[in-house]
């Protein structure tokens, strides 16, 4: 946060690519994306607007969000203060006649890149990822276009998401990669089986998505009864009921070793994600100016190790319940699997 005190081991910035950036930045999908309702634009706005005097300079947006509208949102709040920040987007997965489509094909890569710089009202993107890894499409080819719009001055860097340690090995030894963005989380351990380890050994970020469980891990987590059509949660099989109740017994552990501390429990799991290796940053998404503060917050806290230990034993890949995704799904994630958690 702007003026604050550098008193918390995660207050250094940490290293993306060429970029340095706190440890904590902001992944932009909620405000248009995949759970429910989206906020007003306004709200949405000020969301923005607040991670940007929080002292965020990291937001990351997507042309699959909103297939298009958090691209737009972004670059029409944030334009104004673009040397402030470090945007980063993806490519490859994007919104065709109202569906989700993965297309990793270069010329499809390149078309995207090109409207996602209209949206975003500028000349160049900072980071730039591959959404998903085509499995028609080798990894070569879609790094390698990326690779062309680095050349070309339109892309500073690039990333890949959701992929394994073979696959960020294949697309390093084309064109560096500075990021890999992967879901990490106390119930979401997949980059402990590769991607964690490769990317410190290469020198890449490893950019956590999800670092709060999609809201389990929080003060109030969802009911999944109550969640709106067209939440993606709505289909993961944690959130069902021959699951949840397990998990939540699991989360009611988490919070009783966060509160002792005089943490909040979303602190706890961002600290703990912030934990495993300097060369992480975390991305939670939030629709809450006062969950932002809160989660912004955790950059100037020194949580006991023994503290974080005790959370990664309570809630890990051989504790929760359920897989992370339905398995019509797991087929398009290219990360390590995690037993039967996905």
């Amino acid at each position: 946060m702007t003026g604050a005190p550098a008193a918390g081991p995660n207050r250094a910035p940490r290293r993306l690519g060429p970029f340095g950036v706190p440890a904590v930045g902001l992944g932009c999908m909620n405000v248009s994306h995949a759970y429910g309702t989206p906020p007003s634009a306004e709200d949405a706005a000020k969301l923005l607007l607040t991670a940007l005097d929080a002292g965020v300079t990291l937001f990351d947006t997507a042309a699959l969000y909103g297939f298009g509208a958090n691209e737009e949102l972004v670059g029409r709040v944030l334009g104004p203060h673009r040397e402030r920040i470090v945007l980063s987007s993806k490519c490859g997965m994007t919104g065709v006649d109202g569906r989700r489509v993965i297309d990793g094909r270069p010329e499809t890569i390149r078309r995207t890149a090109e409207e996602s710089l209209t949206r975003l009202r500028t000349d160049v993107i900072d980071l730039y990822y591959l959404h998903r890894l085509d499995p028609a499409v080798p990894v070569e080819e879609s790094v390698g276009a990326l690779a062309d719009l680095v050349a070309a001055g339109k892309v500073r860097a690039i990333g890949l998401s959701e992929v394994s340690a073979a696959t960020l090995r294949r697309a390093h030894a084309v064109h560096p990669v500075a990021a890999l963005q992967n879901e990490y989380s106390l119930w979401t351990r997949n980059p402990e089986r590769g991607t964690l380890a490769a990317a410190r050994e290469l020198g890449v970020a490893l950019v956590a998505f999800s670092p709060v469980g999609r809201g389990f891990l929080t003060d109030a987590p969802p009911d999944p009864a109550a969640l709106p059509a067209g939440d993606i949660r709505r289909a993961m099989p944690r959130f069902g009921p021959a699951h949840y109740p397990a998990n939540l017994a699991l989360r009611q552990e988490l919070a009783g070793l966060a509160r002792p501390a005089g943490l909040t429990l979303p602190q706890l799991a961002l600290a703990w994600v912030l934990s495993r290796g300097e060369h992480v940053i975390a991305i939670p998404g939030t629709r809450s100016t006062a969950h932002l503060r809160e989660n912004v917050s955790v950059l100037d806290l020194d949580v006991p190790a023994e503290v974080l230990d005790a959370a990664g034993r309570v809630l890990s890949d051989a504790t929760v319940h359920g897989a992370r995704y339905a398995e019509a799904t797991l087929p398009e994630i290219d990360t390590e699997r995690c037993g039967a958690a996905g």
